[in-house]
């Protein structure tokens, strides 16, 4: 009897310690599986942006980060398209012209540096209902959400770097910086524009401002990178480098 009593109390012991493991696998299963919070969906869209804009700013910041990505490679504005066709007219015109791509391109590599800080100050205003539409949106949701509401911001804290960029010297010493380059280039060209035969020929003179064209292009580039990085996080389980990434972005899948 004693024995028997023994026996229904060891398996009782099983029994609940049994049921105990499974109430504690059911939790943990409950947890990972739970609904997302509206906190978790705004860290995990915040943490993505800075994940995209981080990797896209080491990207482009690279030498030949712009210049040979074709991409975001930037060229002279369209107003110039007429020098690029014609730079055989002017004397050394094709060297010049290939010595400004460089250097502009060189400029934006120079300058992305410095945006790192800027657009995770600027990663700031999103509410729970962007999130939640940002989640749900496309591809490059939270790229066009980062777009419409920091661009203007993030344009006046860039050009000046992008000034101070195009105005340092290309090699120290030399007393020739990218914006000398070009107003070398536009000044000949323009001056052949003006002259008799210019006039002559229809050559119409380029007046464009390189800061603001150049800024605006470097940003385009720039936000390129992030909406492809976007695209990453959203369909490749293995570009979400934490679990904050893994939960949020794995409830899309």
């Amino acid at each position: 009897m004693k024995t028997k009593r023994f026996l229904v109390a060891v398996l009782a012991s099983l029994l609940l310690s049994g049921c105990a493991e499974v109430m504690q696998l059911s939790q943990q299963y409950m947890d990972s599986d739970a609904p997302l919070t509206q906190n978790e969906i705004i860290g995990g869209l915040k943490e993505a942006l800075v994940t995209g804009t981080n990797s896209s700013a080491n990207i482009l910041g690279a030498v030949d980060g712009y210049y040979k990505d074709e991409l975001v490679k930037i060229m002279l504005p369209p107003e110039a398209n007429i020098i690029v066709e014609n730079a055989g007219k002017i004397p050394g015109g094709q060297k010049l012209l290939d010595d400004v791509l460089l250097h502009i391109n060189r400029a934006a590599e120079d300058a992305v540096s410095e945006a790192k800080p800027i657009f995770v100050n600027s990663i700031t205003s999103m509410t729970i209902s962007d999130g939640i539409g940002i989640l749900k949106g496309e591809d490059n949701a939270a790229t066009e959400y980062l777009h419409r509401t920091t661009y203007d911001h993030l344009f006046e804290l860039y050009r000046p770097k992008i000034k101070a960029s195009v105005e340092k010297e290309l090699v120290k010493g030399s007393g020739i910086s990218t914006k000398q380059s070009w107003d070398t280039l536009i000044g000949k060209w323009n001056q052949l524009a003006k002259s008799f035969i210019g006039q002559s020929a229809g050559l119409k003179p380029v007046n464009t401002e390189l800061e603001d064209y150049l800024t605006n292009k470097a940003l385009e580039g720039l936000f390129l990178k992030i909406a492809a990085e976007e695209k990453q996080i959203r369909k490749d389980p293995a570009a979400r480098v934490s679990s904050l990434l893994k939960k949020v972005f794995g409830s899309l899948d």
